[in-house]
């Protein structure tokens, strides 16, 4: 099979190839497929993992630090304000390797019809080489995980946060085993490069990315190792998102940052980047009570999963989350800007005016944003406060300070459409 980038693509079968299963589980065991009772347990706590690229972090004098139970760096010697920077001027590299990496492979049941029964998203209808933007919902509409899921050929492949990555995959064992079976992978490490310079940086070591256009997907050789890319990423800027096997990933990092454009990136910079895009963080700005209508992610349920259309329903919570899409909900995330230099973190309450009792909203997320110069958050306010231009008042250590209600992103988007 070749992709439309001209990339040198494997058949779909050689890409699972270290994944072959015969008549087994998909839990790999050695039994046919419901013979026993998934136990996804965890094992005693052996402290934080460490991602494939852990003693390069050190090499690069990272800062490390736990989070989502892997040691990660927070930042490096350069520092989170000139990180950010980078990243929005040239190109910054992130080891997401802590992210759940998951195929899913049809056996007795269509893959794509199937997942469908666990988020609000058109999944059989996405076309070959291209990815999607998902949620997976309970049965009162919240969001369980925000995820990504990609159509390679003859399987789907899915990657989720890292902190939901268990649950992830246990979610998805109990609804689809054994009719599909269900991989989380663990030999294979993710990075991101990110940032108006990506192209270029990925290109000198393969030049089909050029043609890849914002959430395409491909198999392509990189520093000799073969690579699943995705022209995506949590920055609100232009780049990639590249699966590469555990062994060649030091590989490929250090060809990366060889580049005079490439700086390491930490979760520092990440956080800041992906706040001024607007994106939301699971376990912040979504969580298991937040539906995604009142998220403002509306824009990922497509018209045939919704009411009316071919395929409407039929996913978690669809009850509320179609309704919602009617007749709104009762509150909706919203950026907000506060009107002076102190910061409004996650946590802050937000009032309708400075001597309310009562708050109306709260903050989820929030900072300072390099790039706009300023502090931003956002956060939950009522439906009919929800429009850009209200001035709202957040508490501060004590203090009513003014707030103001705007359009997200606070900074543009620079996908390649």
């Amino acid at each position: 099979m070749t992709n439309k980038t001209g990339a040198s693509e494997t058949t779909a079968k050689d890409d699972l190839s270290q994944f072959e299963v015969r008549e087994t589980c998909g839990c790999g065991g050695d039994h046919a497929p419901g013979a026993h009772h998934h136990d996804h347990a965890a094992p005693e706590d052996q402290g934080p993992k460490r991602t494939p690229l852990y003693d390069l972090h050190l090499e690069l004098g990272g800062k490390m630090v736990e989070f989502a139970g892997y040691q990660m760096p927070v930042q490096y010697p350069l520092g989170v304000l000139k990180e950010h920077q980078h990243t929005r001027a040239r190109a910054g590299l992130f080891d997401v390797s802590h992210m759940g990496q998951v195929i899913l492979q049809s056996r007795q049941e269509d893959a794509a019809a199937a997942f469908e029964r666990l988020v609000p998203v058109d999944v059989a209808g996405l076309q070959e080489g291209r990815q999607r933007y998902a949620m997976f919902t309970n049965d009162a509409g919240g969001i369980e995980d925000d995820l990504m899921i990609a159509n390679r050929g003859d399987h789907l492949f899915v990657v989720v946060n890292a902190a939901c990555k268990e649950a992830d995959v246990a979610r998805m064992r109990a609804a689809l085993e054994p009719g599909v079976i269900v991989r989380l992978l663990d030999s294979r490490a993710l990075l991101a490069l990110q940032g108006p310079a990506a192209e270029d940086v990925l290109a000198e070591l393969n030049p089909a990315v050029r043609e890849m256009r914002f959430m395409d997907v491909a198999t392509v050789e990189l520093a000799g190792a073969e690579c699943w890319v995705s022209r995506s990423g949590y920055t609100g800027e232009d780049g990639y998102e590249i699966s590469v096997p555990a062994a060649a990933a030091v590989d490929l990092a250090r060809a990366l940052l060889a580049h005079g454009d490439v700086e390491p990136i930490g979760l520092g910079a990440r956080d800041s980047l992906r706040l001024e895009a607007g994106l939301c963080l699971y376990g912040h700005d979504i969580d298991a009570t937040t539906s995604p209508v009142e998220a403002g992610l509306s824009w990922a349920i497509q018209t045939v999963r919704r009411a009316d259309g071919a395929r409407a329903g039929g996913f978690p919570g669809a009850e509320r989350i179609l309704r919602e899409l009617v007749e709104a909900p009762a509150r909706l995330r919203v950026g907000l800007l506060p009107e002076g230099r102190a910061p409004m973190r996650e946590g802050v309450a937000l009032f309708a005016d400075p001597d309310s009792a009562t708050p109306v909203g709260q903050v989820t997320s929030g900072g300072f944003g390099p790039t706009v110069g300023a502090p931003l958050a956002m956060g939950y306010v009522p439906a009919a406060m929800a429009a850009p231009g209200t001035e709202l008042f957040g508490e501060v250590r004590g203090k009513r300070l003014a707030v103001r209600v705007v359009k997200m992103p606070f900074t543009p988007a620079n996908f390649k459409r």
